[in-house]
């Protein structure tokens, strides 16, 4: 390919090259040091002895969202309940993304077969802890994520499946773990639970975060539009259009010819040169980085090149082509499962992490997002379509990021409001759901005060809920 960067690893090469000092075992995660001994500020956390599980779930219908070349028009909502010897109990809960996590299993089943294999592998990890001890969901994590991701292989019968397909699955275990960690040691806040081995990459406090919405293949440009007009300054733009490569191509210049024609003109306050950014994703889609070349060489026919933000997965996981040199940011999303990959993706030249509390843990999270800060690489917080209070787990991720590079906040993808069928159901469902935080305004989150010293309510429980495992 021309303009290759020669000396560029690949995954394999890196990872032998850095294997043991990068990473620990099928987690790819850096030492963990507990949270009792990274933090000498606090007391000796309990040790929480589980003696019960049980999980639940329900099935929310979507308006059809497209990417990858195919469309999702249903979403679960997975509960997992795990209670302590003590008694005290936390209901942790999660959405299932298997065509984000997955392409492969999400086409090989019916769109409830996909769902209930996630699900199976969320039932076994409970089992799996049921009886046993953890000082912390960090640990937790590491404990059971390789069993869970063997018995996906097993049951998906696809030894190539992704590792997202079982840190999505993880999501309520792990969220469920935090919310109990947080009760048996007595934390009020989601600053008293962050260990010190990852406060310095959740450092900020941003009194606004960008909220972002997500427009799928074939949107509207009107209600691009439209969303410009309600104050938002930046969007998520689903590239690679279904079609041959040459059709995706042809597809993705219109679309990006009518963007610019539509928000070229705008001005924000958020951004250094008060332009709106442009924030593509093409998940995947692009075969060769030559098609992405033409897609920049015509976004500097028009001047469009210098207000593209960042571009999200233009190729898939196991294209190792080196990006660092087509002069725009390139990040990471699917194809950083865990700390491991993410140091991967930053070899060969991704200058941004879309990190997702929300579908890869939030124990993952913190580790990823102390990496990347690590060697100066920017995060952001990226949707899975996800329910309302699953939005506010990745806003406290979100509001603590450092700001993006040219804006002067951290940014936050939220697409549930525009799919979601009965999002203002799910929204009833929140237990702090009239709090200001909640809501978008012209553009933004308002992260203040409240929003710090309340968690933005992740710690409070949820009567809907709880309720789904009342007798």
């Amino acid at each position: 390919m021309k303009n290759e960067r020669p000396l560029a690893l690949s995954r394999r090469d890196f990872l032998q090259k850095t294997g043991s000092a990068v990473a620990l075992g099928s987690l790819g995660s850096f030492p963990h040091m507990g949270f009792a001994e990274s933090n000498p500020r606090k007391k000796m956390n309990t040790k929480i002895k589980i003696s019960h599980t049980d999980s639940n779930f329900e099935r929310e219908p979507l308006f059809p969202y497209r990417f990858k070349g195919s469309a999702i028009t249903e979403a679960w909502q997975t509960v997992a309940l795990m209670q302590a010897e003590s008694g005290r109990h936390a209901v942790g809960i999660g959405t299932q993304g298997t065509l984000w996590s997955d392409k492969a299993v999400f086409q090989a089943h019916s769109t409830t077969g996909g769902n209930a294999l996630m699900y199976a592998m969320t039932e076994r990890a409970l089992q799996l802890i049921q009886g046993t001890h953890f000082l912390d969901p960090v640990s937790l994590l590491e404990d059971i994520l390789p069993e869970v991701y063997a018995y996906g292989i097993k049951i998906t019968r696809n030894p190539a499946l992704k590792k997202t397909f079982a840190l999505n699955a993880l999501v309520p275990v792990d969220n469920a773990a935090w919310l109990l960690f947080g009760e048996e040691n007595g934390y009020k806040t989601f600053d008293e639970m962050i260990p010190d081995a990852y406060r310095p990459g959740l450092s900020h406090q941003h009194d606004k975060v960008a909220s972002i919405p997500s427009f799928s293949v074939g949107a509207s440009i009107a209600d691009i539009n439209d969303a410009a007009d309600r104050g938002h300054f930046i969007m998520k733009l689903k590239t690679g259009a279904p079609g041959t490569q040459k059709e995706m191509l042809q597809k993705d210049i219109e679309f990006l010819t009518a963007v610019h024609k539509t928000l070229g003109p705008r001005e924000t306050r958020y951004t250094q040169n008060g332009k709106i950014p442009y924030y593509f994703d093409a998940n995947g889609r692009y075969e060769e980085k030559e098609t992405l070349e033409r897609f920049l060489d015509h976004a500097k026919k028009i001047g469009a090149f210098d207000r593209i933000a960042v571009i999200e997965e233009p190729f898939a996981e196991e294209n190792e082509t080196y990006v660092g040199d087509l002069g725009v940011r390139v990040a990471a999303d699917e194809s950083a499962h865990t700390v491991e990959d993410a140091l991967v993706r930053i070899e060969q030249g991704y200058a941004a992490i879309a990190v997702k509390a929300i579908a890869k843990t939030m124990s993952m999270t913190m580790k990823i997002v102390q990496a990347a800060h690590e060697r100066s690489i920017p995060c952001f917080c990226a949707d899975l379509t996800v329910n309302p209070i699953l939005v506010d787990w990745n806003k406290n991720v979100a509001a603590r990021l450092a700001p993006f590079p040219d804006m002067n906040l951290g940014l936050q993808e939220t697409n549930g409001h525009q799919y979601y069928k009965n999002w203002e159901q799910m929204l009833a469902y929140h237990p702090m759901s009239d709090a200001p935080w909640v809501q978008t305004r012209d553009g933004v989150y308002p992260t203040g005060q409240e929003f710090y010293e309340k968690s933005g309510g992740i710690l409070a429980k949820s009567p809907h809920y709880e309720a789904m495992f009342s007798t």
